[in-house]
């Protein structure tokens, strides 16, 4: 293929880049033809996985590849071109939410994990879990069979009668329980979204939704976070301009900024959608972190226009998958629909486990000690990174997040790959970013990032960076 030169100034990812571009210009590597694996060049050229990705990335950026999910990187055609067995293969997919799926968060080995999206598992409702399993032992859960569409009837019912206590006015008819927050999203996104839409979402935001959307075809444009919450003069104009089809937006505690949109930005909200006619799609999966009651989009608008997708996995556990939709009757039973149509049920047993984990007596008691750990934990975060002068974007000292960089760490995708070797799993900002760019904004889960090894490891990293600018 090509060989490369780690004694050259040419940087490892430049080289990877140039070789790919000249086998492809030269028609040694024909559109369409399937690359080595991110982990299978990294092995064979005795380069770091980090390296790869990031040339890979930037091929996907300029045109030269393309990434099909769950099939690796091609070479991308050019108009004109034939493809393989007919098919036009998906050009607009980002690499940057695939390396987050599949290169960061899922490379669990690493000891430090400041950059993961979960909780420790002794901060979850384990016990509640232990308990509620061994009720259902007990008393013979059956295991065969599926769930129901809607899923199971006393836990939505348990979900109606908490959002109730916020509210939000709905019965179980409303409630539509799914596999995780992120099939909540994707069955909400399915259902507005077609090709060459353009659909609004949080920047920075997730990086799992944004995948998931342009995955459908959809457009994404960026509406900014401040740490006041929304951008609202750039919202108004965004939706003028675009007439977008939906706005997939997480008001509070949101990932990766942390912050909170407040009463009167989300009266705003609501009524630009009326103006433009755009359907909002609000993901308040961090609800339950959150001391403070505070009102939703959901609840405002009593789901005349408003999706509200929610989910246990931050509280109770991930494993378990169980998250839910809550919509207006008619746009519930069209969710159902795409569910059974690509999924069927979502599973019963899971379930009754959350279910019996809710209501054994100490959920309640549970909350409270995991806010109060959090809270805890953003002081000392929050603490040491303004020691080391980080510059924090926001701090509620509430939810799982501090978004923060440093004048002297200019690049978060370079210093997450400098700390792998330190068994380190850094956030970098350019991952959450719409249109991906370097970036020295790091997200930090500060129920990860009350470790030594962690300032130790960025204090060595400013040092060098400032005794390189001074030589």
């Amino acid at each position: 293929m090509f060989t490369l030169n780690p004694d050259s100034p040419t940087p490892l990812v430049s080289q990877i880049v140039d070789g790919f571009r000249r086998l492809i210009a030269d028609q040694s590597l024909k559109p369409g033809a399937k690359l080595p694996s991110i982990r299978g060049f990294a092995a064979s050229h005795q380069v770091s996985v980090f390296t790869v990705v990031e040339a890979y990335d930037r091929l996907v950026a300029q045109g030269w590849l393309v990434s099909r999910a769950n099939a690796g990187f091609f070479v991308k055609r050019r108009p004109g071109e034939a493809t393989a067995g007919g098919e036009a293969l998906r050009a607009d997919l980002r690499f940057d939410a695939r390396w987050y799926l599949k290169q960061i968060f899922e490379n669990r080995n690493l000891a430090l994990k400041p950059g993961c999206g979960w909780m420790p598992h002794d901060w979850l409702f384990e016990e509640g879990v232990r308990r509620s399993l061994r009720q259902l032992a007990a008393d013979g859960a059956e295991l065969g069979g599926y769930g129901l569409p809607h899923g199971h009837v006393a836990l939505r019912m348990l979900i109606a009668e908490g959002l109730a206590e916020h509210q939000i006015a709905v019965t179980a008819d409303n409630v539509l329980l799914t596999q995780g927050s992120s099939q909540g999203l994707d069955l909400a996104a399915r259902r507005v979204v077609k090709p060459g839409d353009v659909v609004l979402v949080d920047d920075p935001g997730y990086p799992n939704l944004m995948f998931m959307l342009r995955f459908l075809g959809a457009r994404l444009v960026g509406v900014p976070r401040t740490p006041a919450g929304y951008d609202l003069a750039a919202l108004e104009s965004l939706m003028a301009e675009h007439r977008p089809r939906a706005f997939f937006t997480q008001p509070r505690l949101q990932s990766p900024t942390n912050s909170v949109a407040p009463l009167a930005q989300l009266f705003r909200v609501l009524q630009l959608a009326e103006t433009h006619d755009v359907g909002l799609v609000e993901n308040d999966i961090y609800a339950d972190l959150d001391p403070q009651s505070r009102p939703s989009l959901a609840s405002l608008d009593q789901l005349r226009r408003v999706v509200y997708v929610g989910s246990y996995s931050k509280t109770v556990s991930p494993n378990l998958r169980v998250g839910y939709v809550v919509a207006s009757p008619q746009v519930l039973e069209e969710l159902a629909q795409l569910k059974m149509v690509s999924g069927l049920t979502s599973s019963d047993l899971t379930e009754r486990i959350v279910f019996g984990a809710l209501t054994e007596g100490r959920w309640r008691k549970h909350l409270k000690s995991l806010r109060d750990r959090l809270a805890d934990a953003h002081g000392r975060v929050a603490h040491r990174l303004a020691d080391l002068g980080f510059e924090l974007f926001h701090e509620p000292k509430a939810g799982m997040y501090l978004w923060a960089r440093h004048p002297d760490l200019p690049d978060g995708a370079e210093l997450s790959r400098q700390a792998v070797p330190d068994n380190i799993m850094l956030g970098p900002g350019q991952l959450f970013l719409v249109e991906p760019r370097p970036t020295g904004w790091l997200r930090f889960n500060v129920a990860f990032s009350d470790d030594e090894r962690l300032y130790g490891f960025l204090g060595r990293q400013i040092s060098q960076q400032v005794q390189s600018a001074a030589a």
